[in-house]
């Protein structure tokens, strides 16, 4: 799957802290260039960019751009895609809520992206395609959510304008990928779809505003909403709304309904683990008492809900990302399943080419699931994804 200049896969650099120009070349002779060592010795490796606002600022207000491409080069990396998700600084003490601001309908989220996509055209190769993720549109908000849907809609389609120009100034298409998450304006497959129809398609001509705005399919964001991934790529393929790109990660599930009491109990415990104060963890709880599709917005309200008498017929996934090597751990699995089934229907359903190893979650992971080696860690998830998709060592 990825032995041609087409497919290619990543990991992403949002695992790593870091809000200047130099700190992501620390970041990437340190971590990246490690785990090109151990997975692709021989051929240059994809590399997901993250920037915050302040990392890019810096790039293009001291003209690094030609500087970071040929640093790159020298070391046989590929910035083929970038995350234009967390705005600010994603390893701050708590990010919680603030990593879906600024939201689409704000200015500051526009003029980031324009900068992600300047920076993004001066470091692909000549003609090749890019792809930047971004937020699916930001969090509700008590004072209502259609205006913002609106606005979002105007200043994605004043981006689409931008991407055609800079398309024909310098041969990249650079598609922006709006990636739903639970809880978040678009956290569903429909919702995203209801969303091009009704508040983008309706803008231009449609074949125009898809060439530039795409989805960024995240599996693990799927799993958690209970969503079967075929369906999903059917579902956008059939509405003429295209995968840009695909984030390959894991959420944690738990099914009581096989566990005796003393187990229940011991599974609950093993879950209160992954409580962790910095990032928010959705979780979608399928109960009869309680209900189906029942999300909180995050696992410690779920965990508050949950009485010993509605253990018996309970599933529940919740929005952690777990290296993608693991399937069971104690009485908890990854959602590895959801991962092989989007990469065995990918092709058939989508011409989507870019392919993202998005664990970020390492540092924060219960102390047993740590590695004490991060470029080992995320070595071994993208070699583990090598060889699913019977690529062997080659990556891009």
């Amino acid at each position: 799957m990825f032995n041609s200049d087409q497919n290619i896969l990543g990991y992403c650099t949002n695992v790593h802290a870091g809000n200047d120009y130099a700190s992501t070349l620390e970041n990437l002779e340190r971590y990246a260039c490690a785990v090109k060592a151990r997975v692709s010795p021989g051929a240059p490796m994809g590399v997901g960019l993250w920037l915050p606002a302040s990392a890019a600022r810096d790039v293009l207000e001291n003209d690094h751009v030609s500087d970071f491409r040929d640093w790159l080069n020298e070391r046989g990396l590929r910035v083929f895609t970038m995350n234009g998700f967390p705005h600010g600084d994603f390893h701050q003490e708590v990010v919680k809520h603030e990593v879906y601001k600024p939201t689409w309908a704000e200015s500051e989220r526009l003029d980031y992206t324009k900068n992600l996509v300047r920076i993004l055209g001066g470091l692909l190769p000549k003609e090749a395609e890019g792809s930047i993720s971004t937020l699916p549109i930001g969090w509700p908000s008590p004072e209502g959510d259609e205006q913002v849907l609106q606005d979002a809609a105007s200043q994605l389609i004043e981006l689409v304008d931008f991407l055609a120009r800079e398309e024909a100034s310098t041969g990249h298409c650079i598609h922006i990928d709006i990636e739903p998450e639970p809880g978040c304006l678009l956290d569903t497959t429909n919702g995203m779809i209801a969303f091009f129809e009704e508040h983008l398609f309706p803008k231009g001509e449609k074949k125009h505003i898809a060439r530039y705005l795409r989805v960024c399919h995240d599996v693990c964001h799927a799993a958690v909403m209970g969503e079967e991934q075929a369906a999903v790529l059917e579902a956008y393929r059939d509405a003429g709304v295209r995968v840009g790109k695909v984030q390959l990660s894991s959420a944690v599930a738990l099914d009581f309904a096989p566990l005796d009491g003393t187990e229940r109990k011991a599974a609950l415990a093993q879950l209160a683990r992954f409580e962790e104060p910095r990032y928010l963890h959705q979780t979608m709880v399928d109960n009869e008492s309680l209900g189906y599709g029942l999300l909180y917005e995050d696992l410690p309200e779920a965990l508050d809900e949950i009485k010993e008498e509605d253990l018996e017929a309970l599933t529940l996934r919740t929005h952690f990302h777990v290296p993608l090597f693991l399937q069971r751990f104690g009485f908890l699995d990854a959602t590895q399943d959801d991962v092989i089934e989007c990469l065995e229907h990918i092709e058939a359903l989508s011409d989507c080419r870019h392919f993202e190893v998005e664990t970020y979650a390492w540092n924060v992971l219960p102390e047993d699931l740590r590695v004490d080696d991060l470029a080992e860690g995320i070595a071994k998830e993208m070699q583990w994804v090598l060889d699913v998709t019977g690529t062997g060592g080659n990556i891009s």
